[in-house]
């Protein structure tokens, strides 16, 4: 159903002005409680195996300590500060398209299946993207695919946009996940089984490449970041169980990371506090043969003045991944009161093999960080008989300018490969800053978002 008017804001009127009634289908039933307490029985249950290593099962049974946690992330939005918009216009068998994309190709084959022609007759024109992690890579080509449908149907062309609202409620989103972790410590403090189950939908599943999932029996991404962290721990074990609920789901900036990073070096700290140990140390003594991640680390806490006094109230937190090809390491100063966390500086260290455009590796770890700070402080999408609770940046909060930290970013050359920039930025920082508040309070954050944590 589309409304045709000479403007925006007269079509969003118009559109307003309807009076739907829609077939409900099973998602109406859904609620994220419901949701999670299913998936909290799940996540006691083995699941389909994506890395077993040693054997996690025995040496955490002979562990001097051991813990049992649950960590849980929520559904996020993308949030681009550009909604969603497509130009098409339909003439003569030929379809010429003017969008944001981060598809080209599928969204070419996904039109000219539309509207019944060849690809050859399309010629798609890529502008800016006003913002993309992801939502402009959608597997259905959906905004696009939608403006050709009704630019062939009017017969002129047409410049489809979609609200905020629009997108934020009936959109894509990353998934929801619920992880069980267990480690364990020897008589030393030093770390001898990491098991971790994860639950959630995989994203690859639902995509052009769910072949790979057919092929190795789950989905990659699903464990990526933890199954093959980079920390060297003897016993591990990583499985899956996953869910198949109506949610429309999709890539976030950097996908599986974006929850993994935040779970593996949440169950270091974790790791490290049983073993009494600094964390720091602890990761550097489970980095040992890694000289690119120990530079990595090393400059990042040197940086960061780790260890020497700070203001009153402020503590440090610190985290270590490796994602895309790239290794970043951060470390966040973060004061707490209350239910008010102040993140006030964030100083980051970045390996992505030689950096061709220095200035574009500073632009894109300042980018990440904000993008994973806002999401690790406000981010959720919550559903209440299948509805979206949040709808736009009153709901959803975006980090504000007088909230951002000071960025410090240190590049470490190497001869390593080249990596990617646009993503690795966004994994550590949840994880760095619930570290800095576990040193402020004593308190693991398990759930995210942060401020809703803290205040429960």
């Amino acid at each position: 159903m589309a409304v045709i008017a000479r403007h925006t804001w007269a079509a969003k009127q118009g559109r307003d002005a309807l009076q739907v009634d829609w077939e409900l289908g099973e998602g109406a039933k859904l609620s994220t409680e419901s949701q999670r307490a299913e998936w909290r029985r799940l996540a006691q249950q083995p699941g389909v195996v994506a890395a077993d290593r040693g054997d996690a099962a025995a040496a955490l049974r002979g562990a001097a300590k051991r813990f049992d946690v649950e960590y849980e992330l929520p559904y996020l939005a993308h949030a681009c500060m550009e909604p969603l918009n497509c130009v098409v216009q339909v003439r003569d068998g030929r379809c010429e398209i003017w969008v944001g994309t981060q598809n080209q190709s599928q969204d070419i084959m996904l039109v000219a299946r539309e509207l019944g022609i060849d690809p050859t007759a399309i010629t798609l024109h890529t502008q800016f993207l006003g913002g993309g992690f992801g939502r402009r890579a959608s597997n259905t080509s959906d905004f696009t695919v939608e403006a050709a449908h009704v630019a062939n149907g009017v017969g002129k062309p047409v410049k489809t946009v979609w609200t905020r609202e629009d997108d934020m409620r009936g959109g894509y989103y990353r998934p929801h996940s619920i992880s069980r972790v267990r480690g364990g410590v020897d008589a030393a403090g030093r770390p001898v089984a990491y098991l971790h189950t994860a639950v959630g939908k995989p994203v690859i599943a639902q995509s052009q490449f769910a072949a790979i999932v057919t092929r190795l029996g789950f989905d990659p991404t699903s464990a990526e970041g933890s199954a093959d962290m980079p920390y060297v721990i003897d016993n591990v074990r990583v499985d899956l169980h996953q869910t198949n609920e109506v949610v429309p789901i999709l890539w976030w900036r950097s996908v599986g990371h974006s929850i993994n990073g935040f779970v593996a070096n949440s169950a270091i700290d974790e790791l490290a506090a049983l073993g009494e140990r600094d964390p720091v140390e602890l990761r550097r003594e489970l980095l040992a043969g890694k000289p690119r991640h120990l530079a990595v680390l090393d400059k990042a806490v040197t940086a960061a003045g780790y260890g020497q006094p700070l203001p009153t109230g402020h503590f440090h937190g610190v985290a270590l991944h490796e994602s895309f090809g790239s290794i970043v390491a951060q470390v966040a100063e973060v004061s707490v009161d209350g239910g008010d966390v102040r993140v006030h500086r964030v100083t980051c260290a970045v390996d992505c093999g030689l950096a061709i455009n220095p200035d574009q590796v500073v632009a894109q770890m300042q980018s990440g960080i904000i993008y994973g700070l806002t999401a690790a402080l406000y981010g959720e999408i919550t559903l209440v008989d299948g509805v979206p609770q949040q709808a736009n940046f009153d709901t959803y909060p975006a980090l504000r300018l007088s909230e951002s930290p000071a960025i410090d970013v240190h590049i470490v050359n190497s001869e390593g490969p080249l990596g990617g920039i646009g993503e690795p930025g966004t994994p550590p920082i949840a994880a760095a800053v619930c570290g800095a508040i576990y040193a402020a309070t004593g308190r693991r954050i398990r759930r995210l978002p942060i401020r809703a944590a803290l205040r429960t």
